[in-house]
């Protein structure tokens, strides 16, 4: 069965159910109002009596007699009434009884009337003495006390067929509202049914293009109910699918730079190394140029060496393979050390490296991580430096020690700042193959690991003046557990 028409089935018979449950009920209270109704009526009629035709003497407090003819003028007009009484004297004995009408009062009925309380039967088998019938009645059994003296008692009676003709009518009437009812009910059930299948069948719609590998959908959600919050979180998962094959297009399309960036990266030192090894072979180079043929190979050797380990270095930083082991340490120390690895770099470019710091600058991170870090931005200050200075400095923080390389170098434009953590760019492709120059891997290799320290690298640079990096290195309680990658502390 279709969800529309299940969905029709619910309505109508949720309502159908609801109907039935009030219609039962309604009867139930209407069944009892009529007979309080009648009882009223009867209990009205049985007074009417008594004013009109009873005869009494207040001087000796007692009954003198019936006015007879008004009792057969009232009984005439109350038979029409299908109303019919009985007159009791308190000896118990009839006085007057209209058309033979004689319910029997048992002794608690009489115990009762004596108390002066009226009694209400609902169903009582009354015999009519004039065709010795016995017919079903309802009766209110009424006493009439005068200066705490039972002077009467008068038993009035209806046909309870009269009741139920009129139940029955009810009912009548109330069954055709249900049949109006249930068919508004199963129309305006197909509407609100359609409604939500329609909305239902444009998810699926949607989900079949997805399927299909169209992500570019939206679905509109006016409303705030529980189909449109799924609506919204289908436009979610659709944005997400779409961000997510736009980042694989992306990612394969910087896979296969990647490739050709590291291939023509590699092609230039093998050509080299490549081209004098055949000079040697064939004894092409003279015997005073071959220990400057093999200082060449060694040079583009060990370039190709930190082009592979750089490379491997950013594939485990891309796969979250990079482990982190982070300690307290003295950042000062460490540049120091760096200063004295790289002076003869810098002299080789006329180049001084200065370090200005306090004696003491703890810093929490990786140990190794540090070293690369600052030794490529170091190294990348040298080789855009021309008799210049390169000064390192470091400072405590709050909650985290920094860290800058400022160079007097040949700086960079605002265009080139934005795309120095792209890799293998090169702010100025004439150093590339320069002693110092790399692979433009290294900056982006830096940016990525101070990432994973949960730091921040900043660069404030002017062309033809200069540049400065700033890394922040946070503290133990600052710096995230795991970021993407493993951590030991």
């Amino acid at each position: 069965m279709k969800l529309v028409y299940r969905q029709m089935l619910s309505f109508f018979l949720v309502i159908c159910t609801l109907m039935v449950i009030l219609t039962a009920t309604y009867i139930q209270v209407t069944n009892t109002t009529l007979y309080h109704q009648t009882w009223d009526q009867l209990t009205t009629d049985s007074d009417t009596l008594m004013m009109d035709a009873v005869q009494y003497d207040f001087s000796n407090q007692e009954l003198k007699g019936l006015k007879m003819q008004t009792l057969n003028a009232n009984a005439q007009l109350l038979s029409r009434q299908n109303v019919h009484f009985t007159i009791y004297t308190p000896a118990k004995k009839v006085s007057f009884s209209s058309n033979g009408f004689r319910p029997s009062l048992t002794k608690d009925d009489w115990a009762t009337v004596k108390r002066g309380k009226t009694i209400h039967k609902r169903l009582d088998a009354a015999p009519f003495r004039h065709d010795n019938s016995s017919r079903q009645m309802t009766e209110v059994i009424r006493p009439y006390i005068y200066q705490n003296k039972l002077i009467a008692v008068v038993a009035t009676g209806t046909f309870v067929s009269t009741i139920n003709q009129n139940r029955q009518q009810i009912l009548i009437n109330m069954l055709k509202c249900i049949a109006l009812a249930a068919a508004v009910t199963l129309v305006m059930s197909y509407i609100l049914s359609r409604q939500m299948t329609k909305r239902i069948k444009k998810m699926q719609k949607a989900a079949t293009q997805i399927a299909r590998g169209d992500y570019d959908i939206h679905l509109q959600t006016p409303s705030s109910d529980e189909l449109d919050d799924l609506g919204r979180d289908f436009n979610k998962m659709a944005d997400s699918l779409q961000a997510s094959q736009e980042e694989i297009a992306r990612q394969q399309e910087r896979q296969q730079k990647f490739m050709a960036d590291a291939a023509h990266e590699m092609r230039t030192p093998l050509t080299t190394i490549n081209g004098l090894l055949e000079g040697l072979a064939y004894d092409a180079i003279p015997e005073e140029d071959k220990k400057h043929s093999i200082q060449l190979m060694q040079a583009d050797t060990q370039r190709l060496i930190r082009l592979v380990n750089n490379t491997l270095d950013s594939e485990k930083l891309r796969t979250n393979q990079l482990t982190l082991r982070r300690t307290i340490f003295n950042g000062t120390e460490e540049l120091h050390n760096l200063a004295d690895q790289l002076k003869e770099k810098a002299a080789a470019s006329g180049d001084v490296i200065k370090v200005d710091a306090p004696k003491l600058v703890r810093v929490y991170a990786d140990y190794d991580r540090f070293v690369q870090i600052m030794f490529n931005i170091i190294q990348n200050a040298i080789q855009f430096t021309d008799q210049g200075t390169v000064t390192l400095a470091a400072s405590r923080e709050p909650h985290g020690a920094t860290f800058s390389v400022t160079d007097t170098g040949i700086g960079m434009t605002k265009e080139q700042v934005d795309h120095i953590w792209d890799r293998f760019y090169k702010a100025d492709r004439s150093r590339m193959n320069t002693q110092y120059g790399e692979s433009g891997i290294g900056l982006s290799i830096v940016k990525q690991l101070v990432d994973l320290h949960g730091g921040k690298i900043t660069v404030d640079s002017k062309h033809g003046v200069g540049s400065q990096f700033t890394i922040y290195f946070p503290d133990r309680d600052y710096a995230p557990a795991n970021n993407g990658t493993k951590s030991q502390d």
